[in-house]
């Protein structure tokens, strides 16, 4: 009986080797003043950042969820890193938290170079619009875990924030305005729901032509980073939510007091084609409760404040906030 090797089981060391030699440059690439020392040791190292009185660390973590099997059937892979980069600093600023540094975990049933190349080529691209550092990661070759050319992608962002900075929602008042953000597109939540309506109940394909280009362009479309919009209008956000799953009814009250409420008015969102055409096919509250309909941040301001929030942005308002009980109204 001949002896068996690693690579017999399913696990190409030699492929995950020219892999890491592979994206070098893509992570080098994101690399600031602060990082310490390069690829290849066993944690990465990111000093911390200076001129904050309180400094203190925030993390926020995620995945892309059933985008990636769009991604797989489409064999398109240099967006989803931006998803994953996207879903996770867009946390961090909700909470007034500059993002510095990203890791991320790579994992399939058998790693191919070029495709895990564009993955993280995507997250390098996710990281230079975050203006954060990619400093480390892991990939994961798992033959029996995942199915043949599945994988899976998580992430993590680190940031810092001012201590006094960080407690948004005791600052939310009667009469503050509501600025919504828009969205790219679908971003990445309710996938599952888009999968289920597009190739299952439609029986369209990716290929399908949409708003005059193919349908996976549109559903493939990354998620809209919000880290430099964030930068330019702090001085006069009072907060911000980040709209994903659960849509702007379960996220917007988070940033809420107990004692208001959010009124939106419907007819003032700027929803994108994607979501009235998929409005004919699932009822309103679903799509609410469901996707961002076009608004992929919205933030709190001061009404004296909006006319240059606007100015220096492409949000628009979409409603107000009034005496309640913590909730987002729909009117």
């Amino acid at each position: 009986m001949s002896k068996l090797s690693y690579k017999d089981a399913g696990v190409d060391i030699d492929a995950g080797n020219s892999f890491v030699e592979n994206i070098k440059p893509y992570v080098k690439s994101t690399f600031d003043e602060n990082v310490i020392g390069g690829i290849g040791s066993f944690a990465g190292a990111y000093a911390l950042p200076t001129g904050y009185k309180e400094p203190v660390m925030l993390a926020a973590t995620d995945g892309v969820g059933t985008k990636l099997k769009l991604a797989i059937e489409a064999k398109k892979f240099d967006t989803v890193g931006i998803d994953l980069v996207a879903m996770c600093v867009n946390d961090l600023v909700c909470n007034f938290g500059t993002p510095s540094f990203f890791l991320d975990y790579y994992a399939t049933a058998e790693l191919k170079t070029d495709e895990a190349t564009d993955v993280v080529k995507g997250i390098a691209e996710g990281c230079k619009q975050s203006e954060c550092a990619l400093i480390g990661g892991e990939t994961a070759e798992m033959p029996g875990m995942y199915s043949k050319g599945d994988f899976d992608l998580a992430g993590f962002a680190v940031g810092v924030a001012e201590k006094s900075e960080m407690d948004r929602v005791s600052l939310v008042k009667e009469g503050d305005v509501l600025v919504a953000l828009p969205s790219s597109g679908v971003h990445s939540n309710g996938y599952s729901l888009v999968r289920k309506l597009f190739f299952e109940k439609l029986g369209m394909s990716l290929e399908d032509e949409f708003e005059s280009k193919p349908l996976k362009d549109t559903l493939l479309t990354p998620t809209r980073i919000y880290v430099k919009t964030f930068k330019k209008l702090k001085d006069k956000i009072v907060a911000l939510a980040h709209i994903t799953g659960g849509g702007i009814v379960e996220n917007l009250p988070r940033v809420l007091p107990d004692n208001l409420d959010a009124i939106i008015e419907k007819n003032s969102i700027k929803t994108l084609p994607i979501f009235d055409f998929m409005s004919k096919y699932v009822e309103e509250d679903e799509m609410y409760r469901t996707f961002n309909m076009g608004v992929g941040m919205i933030l709190v301001v001061r009404e004296k404040d909006v006319e240059s929030v606007l100015n220096d942005s492409d949000g628009y308002v979409i409603g107000k906030l009034v005496k309640g009980s913590k909730k987002a109204l729909l009117v």
